[in-house]
């Protein structure tokens, strides 16, 4: 991280709930100074205020030109947040948010287009360092702030950098509500294996253990998912009866997933006008 820059100019973040927590640890774990950082947030956690005795400033004021100012609010806080920190507007400052749905537009909007927007999309498992980012930046960001964008993002797990912001749709869809998916499909793998006969809490720990295993296995294999699919399944096997419903061109996982991930993008596209 470029913690030279932000503990020697300081950093904002506007609201700190479950991602902008999820950051800072990452952040202090990497060597960000208490000192230079300041939490704008109504409701702060305890974990928060305990951080106050340690040196971080929360609901004190703020610098009055901080190398980056973390948007971390929900939507529909938006209107009574961002005018807190107008006036950052307009400089060097790099204004990085990671709230769904709200444009680059509408950021420029107030504090000016030549300011220094980044847009960013993580997701939850950023609060285990497993999270994946996408950013994209506005006209004025330069590649400097899109390398400091992706090294703070980096420190809850890995980034990607998109060619438009119109992308930002489908990322929400696939991999910022994706966790949601793969939640349910615990939930439903556990609910099957109950129903042919197993108990219970031994049905969801079989279908945690099993989830969480294959993404570790995806994770770290170099195989593509449709070949580690191929190496589990036996020709004529328990896996490849499975399959034949799962794999069903018509009415399989494929398309069933297909229609969510575009029911949750057109949704992204509504929220954003």
């Amino acid at each position: 991280m470029q913690l030279d820059l932000i503990n020697r100019r300081g950093m904002v973040l506007l609201g700190c709930g479950k991602m902008g927590s999820a950051l800072l640890e990452g952040w202090i774990g990497r060597g960000l100074s208490l000192g230079a950082t300041w939490v704008v947030d109504p409701q702060p956690s305890d974990w928060v205020k305990g951080l106050v005795r340690k040196g971080i400033h929360l609901n004190d004021g703020m610098p009055q030109a901080p190398a980056v100012v973390l948007i971390a609010v929900k939507p529909q806080m938006m209107g009574a947040a961002l005018p807190q920190i107008a006036g950052l507007g307009g400089g060097d400052t790099l204004i990085l948010t990671v709230a769904a749905g709200t444009t680059l537009a509408s950021y420029e909007a107030v504090f000016g287009a030549a300011t220094h927007i980044v847009r960013a999309m993580p997701n939850t498992p950023a609060a285990v360092g497993r999270g994946i980012t996408a950013i994209v930046g506005n006209g004025a960001c330069g590649p400097a702030d899109l390398d400091l964008a992706q090294d703070l993002l980096s420190a809850v797990g890995q980034v990607v950098r998109l060619e438009a912001e119109e992308q930002m749709d489908a990322v929400t869809a696939v991999s910022g509500s994706g966790p949601a998916y793969v939640f349910h499909l615990i939930e439903a793998l556990a609910a099957a294996g109950e129903a042919e006969g197993l108990p219970t809490t031994m049905a969801m720990q079989l279908a945690r253990a099993t989830v969480t295993g294959a993404g570790e296995l995806a994770h770290r294999a170099p195989e593509s998912a449709a070949q580690l699919r191929i190496n589990v399944t036996s020709p004529g096997g328990t896996t490849a009866a499975a399959l034949s419903v799962l794999m069903d061109p018509d009415t399989g996982f494929a398309p069933l997933l297909r229609r969510a991930v575009k029911a949750a993008a057109d949704r992204g596209r509504e929220l954003g006008k």
